[in-house]
C-alpha cells in the first residue's frame, strides 16, 4: 500500500542545496533571493498585540475571536472595495499553505474530479489535488478549459512566480464563465497589496463579481504585507454556502489560528502605516535589483506586482542559477513553477538593504 507521501514529487526546494553551497563559499557570503521569506522586523504595534495575549491558557476557536472577524470583514471592505460583508463572509486559516494545500480534501474531491491552476503556479497548487487523488491540469486561459469534471479553480494575481496582474476585464470574464459552468473560483491574492506597474483587483469587487459572491473564495495572508510568515497568518472571504462547510471541517480538525496570532491580525489589519512603510522597503530593493539584472544582460517579463523579478538569460534556468550561485547568488530556478518557465529564474525581493546592495554589486561587476 502507497503512503500518502508517495503521491508527492520529490520536494523541489530540496533541489537548491548544492547551489546554496556554492553561493555560501563566496568570500562576501551567501545572497539568498530564494525563498522569499520576510527579513524585515515585526512592527512593533503587532509584536506588541502578540505578547499582550501571551496569556492565553483556554483554546481558540476556528472562527476566530468576532474582534478577529471583525477585523477582516473591515479590511476586506476597505481595501478591496466589497460591500455587504459579514462573519459568515471570513473565515481565519492557518497560514495560507495549509490552507492551499488541504482544501481539495476539505471540499471532498477525490478521484474523477479535477482542479485547474495556472501553467505557472505556486506548486501547491498541484500538491494539493494530489493529496486529494484528484486530477489537475494547467491552464494558460482558464475559460478554454473543459469545464467538465472541473470543481475547483485556482486563480492567482498577482501571480507567484511571474508578478503578473490579471486584468478588472479578465477576473470579470473568467468569473462569469466560471459560474456559468458551476466551477469554484479560488483567487489567491497574497500579494495583492504589492502593485508596482499595475493595481491589482480582488475578485470581491463588486465590478468583478457583480455584487455577488456565489462561487468566490478569496485567500489572503499577513506573511508578506506586514512580516508575519512567522506568525502563520491567512483567511478566506467569499461565499458563505462554500466557507460554512468548511468551517465545520475545520473544527473536527483543530485547524486553531492561536488565540496570540488572532490579537495579531487584529492589529495587523487596523493599521496601514506600516504596509506603506514595507512596501517602500521593497520598491527601493526592486528597484536595485531591477536596474542591476537589466544591467547584466537579463530580460525580465511581467513582475508588475508581488515579490519577485522574473527574469531570464534565454538559456535553462539551472544554467542560470549555475551562473549566480558562482557570483553567491542564490535564486529559484522557473521550472520549479512548471515546464513553462524552464528558460527563467525567479528573484526574490525579500533580503536586506545590503545583501540586496551586494547582490546588485555581483551582477555588475
Amino acid at each position: 500500500m502507497s503512503s500518502v507521501s508517495d503521491r508527492l514529487p520529490t520536494f523541489p526546494w530540496d533541489k537548491l542545496e548544492p547551489y546554496k553551497k556554492t553561493a555560501a563559499a563566496h568570500p562576501g557570503g551567501l545572497v539568498d533571493l530564494s525563498v522569499g521569506t520576510p527579513v524585515d522586523p515585526v512592527p512593533e504595534l503587532i509584536q506588541k498585540a502578540l505578547v499582550d495575549a501571551a496569556d492565553s491558557p483556554g483554546y481558540p476557536t476556528v472562527w476566530g475571536t468576532p474582534a478577529l472577524r471583525d477585523a477582516i470583514t473591515g479590511w476586506v471592505e476597505r481595501r478591496l472595495g466589497a460591500r455587504d460583508v459579514t462573519h459568515r463572509h471570513v473565515l481565519p486559516v492557518v497560514g495560507s499553505k495549509e490552507l492551499v494545500a488541504w482544501l481539495p480534501t476539505q471540499l471532498g474531491l477525490g478521484p474523477g474530479d479535477k482542479v485547474a491552476f495556472p501553467r505557472l503556479a505556486y506548486p501547491t497548487y498541484e500538491a494539493g489535488a494530489r493529496l486529494a487523488r484528484a486530477e489537475y491540469e494547467a491552464y494558460e486561459d482558464p475559460t478554454e478549459l473543459d469545464p467538465a469534471g472541473l470543481k475547483l479553480l485556482w486563480l492567482n494575481s498577482p501571480s507567484n512566480p511571474t508578478g503578473k496582474v490579471l486584468s478588472k476585464a479578465d477576473l470579470t470574464r473568467i468569473v462569469a464563465w466560471a459560474r456559468e459552468h458551476g466551477v469554484l473560483v479560488v483567487s489567491d491574492e497574497c500579494y495583492l497589496e504589492l502593485g508596482w506597474e499595475a493595481d491589482p483587483v480582488s475578485v470581491l469587487h463588486p465590478d468583478v463579481n457583480g455584487g455577488s459572491y456565489d462561487g468566490l473564495v478569496a485567500v489572503h495572508s499577513l506573511s508578506k504585507r506586514s512580516n508575519l510568515a512567522g506568525y502563520r497568518a491567512a483567511f478566506l472571504a467569499g461565499d458563505p454556502a462554500v466557507l460554512g462547510p468548511l468551517l465545520e471541517i475545520r473544527k473536527h480538525g483543530g485547524m486553531m489560528t492561536p488565540a496570540p496570532t488572532q490579537a495579531a491580525v487584529v492589529a495587523a489589519l487596523g493599521d496601514d502605516e506600516h504596509v506603506r512603510v514595507q512596501r517602500e522597503r521593497y520598491a527601493a530593493r526592486r528597484r536595485v535589483l531591477r536596474e542591476a539584472l537589466l544591467g547584466a544582460g537579463f530580460r525580465i517579463e511581467h513582475s508588475e506586482a508581488s515579490l519577485y523579478l522574473w527574469a531570464t538569460r534565454d538559456e535553462s534556468c539551472w544554467s542560470t542559477l549555475a551562473h549566480l550561485a558562482d557570483r553567491g547568488i542564490l535564486v529559484t530556478p522557473g521550472d520549479f513553477y512548471g515546464p513553462a518557465g524552464e528558460n527563467f529564474v525567479r528573484v526574490a525581493l525579500t533580503a536586506t538593504d545590503e545583501r540586496i546592495q551586494t547582490a546588485a554589486s555581483r551582477l555588475t561587476a
